[in-house]
């Protein structure tokens, strides 16, 4: 079941061009992709998806799902709204909750 869960999550995972704005006076504004606490997925599996997902180191991972933990949320990644869509599908399919916010 977990190898399903980490094949799905890896799907989409190429690489993609980011495309430049038309104006360079144009601030884009940056997104936080938010993991949310849930009663049914283990703590150590939260991890694997993070680190496969991201590619951060498994101190990060853990670091990151103790504050989901004990937070009920933790932002795991900030930047444009694109990419950050994407990585919140790919933390949806891999089976964690989470969604999307303006960075404050």
């Amino acid at each position: 079941m977990l190898s399903r869960i980490l094949a799905l999550a890896d799907t989409g995972a190429g690489a993609e061009s980011e495309s430049a704005t038309s104006s360079a006076t144009t601030v884009e504004r940056t997104w936080d992709v938010i993991v949310w606490n849930d009663p049914v997925t283990p703590m150590d599996v939260v991890v694997v998806i993070l680190r496969r997902i991201f590619g951060y180191s498994t101190g990060r991972c853990t670091q990151l799902m103790l504050r989901v933990h004990h937070e009920g949320r933790a932002v795991v990644w900030t930047g444009r709204r694109q990419r950050a869509e994407q990585y919140c599908v790919r933390l949806q399919v891999a089976g964690l909750r989470c969604t999307i916010e303006q960075a404050t």
